[in-house]
């Protein structure tokens, strides 16, 4: 199974929904990195995917963005995969 960075905050709902649909899928290790802990990490995190939100989602490489985002790739049917890699 491919790993999983989130990055996040303590009092997220959205985080707490992707955490919530990844573990439904089978992934028991998500890599946390709690950007209100660290704020040098939010900073990091906004130079690689360019946004300020959270959570903001990698699956191997691959950033899959925030909680909607990560939604509809389960709508698309193409979570699975990229999960599997």
């Amino acid at each position: 199974m491919a790993k999983v960075l989130m990055y996040s905050t303590a009092v997220c709902p959205y985080c707490v929904r992707a955490e919530q649909l990844l573990t439904k899928k089978g992934v028991t290790d998500i890599e946390k990195v709690r950007v209100d802990l660290e704020p040098a990490r939010r900073e990091e995190m906004m130079q690689k995917t360019g946004r300020r939100s959270v959570p903001q989602i990698y699956i191997g490489d691959t950033h899959v963005g925030g909680c909607d985002d990560l939604y509809e790739l389960e709508h698309q049917g193409k979570l699975d995969s990229l999960l599997a890699a």
